[in-house]
């Protein structure tokens, strides 16, 4: 079963890192830069699955599937600019992390379209 790893130097969390010049998995400190090498459980492959979001173009909204069956999410009636349909689900998404702010986005029930607000001005 997979634990958590600790720093032996100041106690924090380890995180895993591929080391691709000697193609080796590590475990490497954010603080204080303590690495050691992974060793993989029995039965357990030592692998490292990187999920990157960042996008380069300006903003826009992240994948969207299904939300206009999606209960949680907050209801308005703001008019499509594709169909003029007056339903959509809005939600907040955040492009390129920490050089943009929060963004809403609005998603047309009836055509699926995602859209931002018209009244207000973006970058």
């Amino acid at each position: 079963m997979p634990s958590l790893k600790f720093c032996g130097e100041c106690n924090n969390l380890l995180y895993p890192k591929s080391d691709n010049n000697a193609k080796v998995l590590l475990y490497q400190c954010r603080n204080c830069n303590y690495a050691e090498n992974a060793i993989p459980e029995p039965g357990m492959a030592p692998c490292v699955y990187k999920n990157d979001l960042l996008t380069i173009a300006r903003e826009q909204p992240g994948q969207t599937k299904d939300l206009e069956t999606d209960p949680t999410l907050q209801r308005s009636d703001i008019e499509c600019p594709r169909c003029q349909n007056h339903e959509a689900v809005f939600y907040q998404d955040q492009a390129r992390r920490i050089t943009t702010n929060m963004t809403l986005f609005y998603y047309c029930v009836n055509c699926k379209f995602s859209f931002r607000d018209p009244k207000i001005k973006h970058r």
